[in-house]
């Protein structure tokens, strides 16, 4: 079975397993008092600057959920787009745990403007309504956009107009980085997001986020948080190594550029075939199509994908740091021979 269902799917990078096993030498300070996590925070440092503070967790809605808690309280809201992770794909854990609602908007590509955030400005100072207090985004959005610098500085400076904080979900940061190819702190740090979940997992390590605070101050208590829920690993040498590797070298680029371009080889691939409607631009690693039921089910013999909305029969096809060319040549032969 090949694998186009999620880059959650793929192992872990050959450096990485390497990084793991180098780390898995003799004992080392537990809950991040190690060297490796003082690498990794020298790492991140490297990227956004020495001005920020940076947390290794456990998983992206960990992640998610304690970098919105470290700016909200229990009646503040938080607006994000309706395909949202936090909204659809974390079982309600951002109002289970910060007992806050989240405020959705309507958008296909899973992008927000200030506009699409200023319609929730009436709720402020009305003691009936939760106060809107950060916008939300995903960097790469779930339907595979990316929010230019210029997009995310926009959403930026709306926040500190409005008292509100920007908050950017990074699951898959690395391919908006490489597909916009510019440094990643002028779209984070430079355009004014407050707090960031810089993604890992799903770009070649075994498992392991971060949380990045571009203000200091924003962080002040969060190891207690990240403590209290269950975010902090006793062997924390073993996510933080992973860090280290990912970000030598800028291995973490060079993994997002493959699975990027693998992800437009099949698009290109795929269109004009007879019975497949390409639905997205392709900028990073996923690709959407129209495939009929009956040919989807012929391709799921072959291969792992999911469908993405049932009602029009739109499939999600996801490449990762390992898919290869001849994996994805395989896909579009196998789709040209099948849906005729």
């Amino acid at each position: 079975m090949i694998n186009f269902a999620s880059d959650n799917y793929s192992g872990v990078h050959p450096r990485i397993m390497q990084a793991l096993t180098a780390a898995n030498t003799g004992c080392a300070c537990a809950y991040g008092d190690d060297t490796y996590t003082a690498d990794a925070d020298a790492a991140f440092k490297a990227l956004f600057g020495d001005d920020i503070a940076s947390y290794v967790m456990v998983n992206g809605t960990g992640a998610n959920v304690l970098g919105l808690a470290a700016l909200m309280r229990p009646y503040h809201a938080v607006v994000c787009s309706e395909i949202a992770h936090i909204n659809v794909d974390e079982t309600g854990a951002p109002e289970n745990v910060l007992g806050s609602k989240l405020l959705t908007v309507d958008s296909k590509d899973g992008k927000l403007t200030p506009k699409d955030v200023e319609q929730f400005l009436f709720a402020k100072g009305v003691v009936h309504h939760s106060q809107p207090k950060v916008i939300s985004i995903t960097q790469s959005t779930e339907y595979g956009a990316v929010y230019t610098p210029e997009e995310v500085k926009a959403l930026g400076d709306f926040a500190r107009e409005h008292d509100m904080y920007l908050h950017m979900d990074g699951a898959r940061i690395a391919n908006a980085a490489a597909a916009l190819g510019v440094d990643v702190a002028s779209f984070t740090r430079d355009a004014g997001v407050h707090v960031l979940s810089f993604g890992g997992t799903k770009n070649g390590m075994m498992f392991g986020e971060a949380v990045v605070f571009f203000d200091k101050k924003l962080a002040e208590g969060f190891e207690y948080l990240r403590k209290q829920n269950l975010q902090l690993l006793s062997k924390m040498r073993y996510a933080s190594c992973q860090f280290v590797e990912l970000l030598r070298d800028d291995l973490w680029l060079q993994t997002a550029r493959n699975s990027n371009a693998m992800a437009k080889r099949l698009a290109e691939g795929l269109a004009g075939i007879p019975g497949v409607e390409i639905c997205n631009k392709v900028d990073v690693n996923s690709v959407f199509a129209i495939i009929s039921p009956e040919h989807q089910e012929e391709l799921h013999k072959q291969f792992a994908f999911y469908e993405w909305n049932e009602a029009t029969h739109e499939v999600r096809l996801v490449c990762s740091f390992d898919t290869t060319e001849q994996e994805v040549d395989s896909f579009i032969a196998a789709a040209k021979a099948i849906c005729r």
